[in-house]
Formats: C-alpha cells, structure tokens, sequence
C-alpha cells in the first residue's frame, strides 16, 4: 500500500477512536474538527428550531412496573403471575390495584386496547399522569429491535435468512447498542447521530448538534456527527488551563502551547488541532450559559435528582441556541439502576420516582422557555423485562413500553399494541418476554420525519425501515 494512503488511514482512525474519548479533563469535541467535511441534506431554511431527547434507562426497564394493568380482569392476570396478595393487595413484586388509582390513565376518546386492558402508570409518577391528562404525554406500547415483522412461529423457525432477528437477543451491552445504533456491540455510529449528520449542515457552529450529557454513546456518534460532551455544571474545561497549574499561570501557559501548538507529525497535528478547538469550544459554551437564567427547580424537596441534574444542563443548552449556532440538535442523558433481578418492589418506585420528577421537571422548563413544541423527549432502554416473576424480580427480556413527551405529542392515548397478559401467548417467547410488535426503527423514523429528516433519507437514520408498514407512528404532529 502506498504509504501517503496507510497514513490517511491512520490518520482517520485516530480521528475515529479519539472521538470516542475525553483527554485531559476536555469534552470529547472532535467533531468541530470534522464539521466541514461533506454537506450533511438540507433542513428547510429558515430560523425553526426542532431537539430530541432521548433518556436512556440502563440495565432494562421493568415496563411492567411502570405501566400497570388497572382493569380488575387483566390486574388479577398480572397479579396471578408476579404474585400479588389476596384480594388485590400488594405481593411478590406487584403493586396493590388501590396504589394505581391516583394514575390511571384513561384516554379522553375511549381509546378501547387488546382485551379492553386500562393502564394505570406507576403510583409515583403523578406529574406524568397530569402531562398524559393535558395531551403533551403518550406511552408506545410494545417497542423493541427488529430487523422485520416477526410472529412467534417465524421467531421460533430456524430460516434466520427469512427470519433474520437482532442479534444477541438478551445481553446488556449488546441491546444496548442495539437499540441505538441498530447493531450490537461494536457499533461506530447511532441513529441520533446519524440524524445529527443530516442536519449539520442547518447548524452554523456543527459541533453542537449532537451533545450527551452522559459520557460516550453510540447513540450521538454518526459519520460526521460526534458527540459533544457536557456535564451537569456545564462545559468541561481542561483544568490546567482554565485555572492556573500548581499555582503557576506560566505552567498553565505552557500547558496551552503544548496543546495547541502546531506540529509536523499528522497525527500530533491533528490531535493538537482539534484539542485548540476543544478548549475554544469551552469557551464559547460557557459564554453561552453565562447569559441564562431559568426560573424552574430541577432540585427535589429531598435529596438529589441526578436525571434532573442532567435535563438541567439541556435545558440551558437549549435556552442559549442562539449563541451557539444550533437550529438542530440531538441530547442524551441517562439513568441506571434498572437491572432489577432482586430487590424490585424496593428499588423501582424510586427510579421511576427520578423518572417522573425529572421529565415533568424538564418540560416545565420547555414551557417557560416558549420551546416546549420544539421538544420532544422519550424513553429508550436495553429492552424490557419478564412478566413472570424469579421471586423478587424480573429477568431479561425484549420488548417494552416506553414514554414520548412534549408539546407537539399527540397525546392523551397509547400507540402501538397492547400485549397480553400471558406467559403463553403468541406475542411473546417466553416468561412473557415480549415479541415487539414495534420496531425501535419506527420509533426513530417517526421522530426522524419530526425533525425534518426526508422521506428518502430515512434509510440512512433506521436502516431497516422499508421492511415495515409504516415509518410514523403518529405520534408526533
């Protein structure tokens, strides 16, 4: 090979790799040094502004627990089989029927589902109850990875080239990626970056179309589009710049030239150039947050709320727009603490406790910000869990229900399909893990369209959309 193209190469795999990293106490901004490198499809002109939000719940949403059958018939099913009390009390890891009267939810045109099933949401989360009331909420019933349409016989046939199903079907890391990049583990690119792609170009400053504020994921990595990183305080500074080193402005100097300076090596070139922008990125972001002042709490009466801490710092992104250049973006944040094999009657209420006050939390200040119509956040996890019960938990499963919320949510109702409640039905594989009946391709194409993301370019965000029946679910106006 010739050695001009082997340093390419390697050139652009170092870009690739430092990407995924943050050196030195910097945000991973590697992206700013790419922004310029092809012409990402055109969004309308004008000065419109659209953000997704997706909230990643970690180790795997018990949806079984967070949306609750409420009808006496289908409670006394779910009750059956995760071992309730007599009399519809509380037992094993299900809730009493009485707990869940505070957040039914019933939609205002008689929506009528699978079996006549009603749910009710987790006792805790009454401020999402409200937002389902007012029509800026709505559950997506049943959603998970698949590459097509699968009925239990074609799940169970051994044609996979006919039947092909995700693979890894059950792992953490793997449906993890899964779910946000349509691949296992390995994956280089997500579906939120690859809509941060389409939209770069609609961005004057491109580095901030795609940002976590939860360190790295393949979900905000396309391309051209990286993830830039935040935390909960706001832009990360390298420290030995931004304050003096060991006391010593002059150490903090030559730490900067170290850093920026130019180089002939093409990789030390690279890494210094893209570090220069790293640290004037920093600075431009915490120019921008330093004129925002928001009236909403995002603190508890109680304790802290670390979701909430997260959707703060979005919230303020989102607020300072302007200064920073974005008419598209692409947030992430996160909360773990959802592999609930054992201890889930105890430690669930008070996940999906953070969940309610920090997603309530944050549209109210969509709403005092006038943005609340240009935002839309929703739910994503590893997959659901087993309705059956090992004791005092729940185990791996696929499919699962999943929240939207925003002000341009046709809500109020329930999309997709209800499943039922049966460890031997035909929509699930067993110990009611549940056969998606929703592709996490639809999911994202639905809100891909909302964005602004063309018709034709869909393939390029949910590769495997032309094997559905539909790429919007509706759930969006």
């Amino acid at each position: 090979m010739h050695i001009g193209k082997l340093n390419e190469i390697s050139r652009r795999a170092f870009l690739h790799r430092s990407s995924q990293l943050a050196a030195a106490g910097a945000a991973s901004s590697w992206a700013m040094g790419l922004a310029g490198i092809g012409e990402a499809a055109a969004f309308s002109p004008g000065t419109d502004y659209k953000a997704l939000v997706c909230i990643f719940l970690y180790g795997g949403n018990d949806h079984n627990s967070m949306l609750v059958p409420f009808d006496s018939a289908n409670y006394d099913l779910y009750s059956a089989i995760r071992g309730g009390g007599p009399g519809q009390t509380a037992g094993g890891i299900t809730p009493a029927r009485a707990s869940l009267a505070a957040t039914v939810l019933a939609p205002p045109q008689g929506q009528v589902l699978t079996n006549d099933i009603q749910y009710a949401l987790a006792p805790q989360m009454t401020r999402l109850k409200a937002r389902f009331d007012q029509g800026a909420m709505a559950p997506m019933l049943n959603v998970g990875p698949l590459i097509v349409p699968l009925t239990l016989d074609q799940y169970k046939s051994s044609n996979l080239v006919a039947n092909p199903r995700p693979a890894k079907l059950f792992s953490h890391n793997d449906q993890q990626s899964t779910w946000q990049s349509s691949k296992p583990e390995g994956a280089t690119d997500g579906w939120g970056g690859r809509m941060g792609d389409l939209a770069l170009s609609s961005n004057s400053n491109a580095l901030f179309t795609c940002i976590s504020a939860t360190g790295n994921a393949v979900m905000l990595s396309g391309t051209q589009a990286l993830s830039y990183q935040v935390s909960s305080g706001g832009a990360i500074a390298v420290n030995g710049i931004k304050r003096s080193l060991y006391g010593s402005s002059k150490g903090s100097a030559a730490l900067n030239t170290l850093m920026t300076q130019a180089h002939t090596h093409v990789l030390e070139s690279d890494y210094n150039t893209v570090a220069k922008r790293s640290i004037d990125a920093e600075g431009v972001v915490s120019a921008a947050l330093s004129q925002v002042s928001l009236a909403t709490s995002f603190a508890p009466a109680v304790g802290r709320n670390r979701l909430a801490e997260q959707l703060s710092i979005v919230a303020q992104l989102i607020a300072a727009r302007q200064p920073l250049g974005v008419r598209r973006q692409v947030f992430m944040v996160s909360l773990g603490g959802f592999d609930t094999h054992d201890r889930l009657p105890q430690d669930h209420p008070g996940l999906m406790d953070t969940l309610d006050f920090a997603m309530d939390a944050f549209y109210r200040a969509t709403l005092e910000l006038g943005v609340a119509d240009k935002v839309t956040t929703f739910t994503a996890s590893d997959f659901g869990r087993t309705l059956a019960s090992n004791g005092d938990g729940s185990d791996h499963g696929w499919g699962s229900h999943h929240l939207v919320m925003g002000g341009a949510v046709a809500g109020g109702r329930y999309y997709g399909t209800a499943p039922q409640i049966s460890l031997n039905s035909n929509d699930q594989v067993g110990q009611g893990r549940l056969l998606p009946t929703t592709s996490v391709d639809q999911y994202a194409a639905t809100m891909a369209t909302w964005f602004g993301v063309a018709p034709s370019e869909l393939p390029s965000v949910a590769p495997n959309i032309g094997r559905f029946a539909t790429s919007n679910l509706g759930f969006l106006g």
